[in-house]
């Protein structure tokens, strides 16, 4: 099996997912600050409950 030296380097291949959102994308905006909010109330309640 012969290695293809830069097989992996794709210039034509492009994931939508690692975009950045748009200005006015509410909904990614309120989903990463719902989701920071779960982070901060979990830390805080297993600091104050002493899990």
């Amino acid at each position: 099996m012969a290695y293809q030296q830069g097989h992996w380097q794709d210039q034509h291949w492009h994931d939508q997912m690692v975009d950045p959102a748009a200005a006015d994308d509410g909904a990614y905006v309120t989903g990463w600050t719902i989701s920071g909010l779960a982070v901060i109330a979990t830390i805080v309640a297993v600091w104050l409950l002493g899990i």
